[in-house]
């Protein structure tokens, strides 16, 4: 009780400052904006200037928590920083680097690309690992740090001072609550709108240099029309041996075996024309009774850029920003085909807001878990604490998962589901904490 008070005390004679009442007019200033605008970058001066007050206020706040620090405090928010610090970027190196590297052999293969457009896809690719990482990192630091602790019985001599357990982790709820709300802004913000832009990073590079879309030893199958192979590339993009198939639905129309091909772009149109030389066509007879084989020294086909751009200005849901969500989930029409959603569609909206912002709160909940479960093992072992923490971070993640594969199922209500891991694992780790602080 008397740490209680102490702290009180520390914290209000902070906030009485002028640097303090500082604080709390920029914190109210801050959250006034936010509420003004939306919560949306899109809604301009009043969104940065909110952000900014609140960033600003967060400092402020931390420097107010300073003045109550011991050096138990630094040591542990230290252990527990360095450890999550490199955690983030040690997997979020790997994700990235293995995502990056398989997106681009899928859509460009080994084209010639500019260093301009990778760091542009890799900086794209960084929100994604940010959504799991950080708090994965974050669990599995403080399973380390506490294990640590426990199996050197410094826990034990924090313990013995009188300090009470809540004290003692006070720096990691601190850190959680921050990390929580750099999740937040990755989730809310950063990752769908790096979503979006990601998809349509491929049509323009497609539109800049369309030759880039025919990758030798493989199938371009882009265009719904047309599937096509090309054996080889030249220094001066010149297709060899294509063999393409012209398709309606699920009938052949045609068979095309080319010797070579150059591609040529038609002025003021998306469109692009590859010019077919030497080609052996197979008409294929509308019974399906055989082909009607013919001959051309040189022809051509012209591929519609224009097909490519409408399925790149087709969005889901994970695609949208959080205030276009909010919008469908309040009107029930589409932000984009500006239609009325059926209950299927207003489902997966709902479902999506709900991931967003449960996953914004893991490591608050990872934090109240990993606390318990890091002192009980007592492991100084950095490989038990990493696979402790993989297993229960999978656990969450799967709940997650699972409800997001039932999106468009509106009798299983996914957009409550979403909340499950997070009340679950709260519910558990209060109870560990609860049962560890009155040992």
């Amino acid at each position: 009780m008397t740490g209680s008070k102490t702290f009180m005390q520390a914290v209000f004679q902070r906030l009485s400052t002028p640097l303090g009442l500082c604080t709390a007019l920029a914190l109210l200033a801050g959250l006034d904006g936010w509420w003004w605008s939306g919560m949306s970058s899109e809604n301009g001066a009043a969104y940065w200037v909110a952000t900014i007050l609140l960033i600003g206020t967060v400092g402020c706040l931390i420097w107010c928590l300073l003045g109550f620090l011991r050096i138990f405090d630094r040591y542990i928010w230290g252990q527990v920083w360095s450890a999550a610090a490199t955690g983030v970027m040690v997997l979020s190196g790997v994700m990235v680097l293995g995502n990056v590297y398989k997106k681009l052999d899928q859509l460009l293969g080994d084209a010639k690309l500019p260093v301009t457009f990778i760091l542009e896809f890799v900086g794209l690719v960084v929100p994604f690992s940010l959504i799991f990482t950080i708090p994965w990192a974050f669990l599995t630091a403080i399973l380390l740090v506490f294990g640590r602790l426990s199996a050197d019985n410094e826990m034990v001599a924090l313990r013995m001072t009188g300090t009470p357990m809540w004290r003692i982790c006070l720096p990691v709820f601190v850190m959680a609550v921050g990390l929580s709300g750099v999740c937040f802004w990755v989730n809310v913000h950063m990752a769908p709108a790096a979503k979006n832009r990601m998809k349509r990073l491929f049509y323009d590079v497609a539109t800049d240099n369309p030759i880039t879309l025919f990758q030798p030893g493989r199938v371009l199958d882009k265009f719904d029309a047309y599937r096509i192979y090309t054996e080889k590339r030249t220094e001066d993009d010149e297709l060899r041996n294509l063999q393409i198939i012209e398709v309606d639905g699920t009938r052949v129309k045609q068979f095309i075996r080319a010797k070579s091909a150059t591609l040529h772009h038609q002025p003021g149109t998306l469109d692009f024309v590859l010019k077919l030389k030497d080609a052996n066509i197979e008409l294929v007879k509308e019974d399906g009774s055989g082909v009607d084989p013919v001959h051309l020294g040189e022809t051509q086909i012209t591929f519609p850029l224009s097909e490519l751009k409408e399925k790149t200005e087709r969005v889901n849901a994970s695609m949208k920003s959080t205030s276009e969500l909010w919008t469908e989930v309040s009107t029930g029409i589409d932000t984009y085909s500006k239609q009325p959603l059926d209950r299927e569609n207003m489902s997966v909206s709902k479902t999506e807001l709900s991931k967003r912002y449960s996953f914004s709160l893991a490591c608050i909940t990872f934090a109240l878990v990993g606390i318990p479960l890091g002192i009980t093992a007592q492991r100084r072992e950095t490989t038990a604490g990493f696979v402790l923490s993989l297993m229960t971070a999978t656990a969450y993640f799967v709940f997650i998962m699972v409800a997001e594969t039932l999106n468009s199922n509106t009798s299983v209500f996914p957009h409550l589901l979403m909340w499950v891991p997070n009340i679950v694992f709260l519910a558990l780790g209060g109870t560990l904490f609860y049962k560890l602080s009155h040992k």
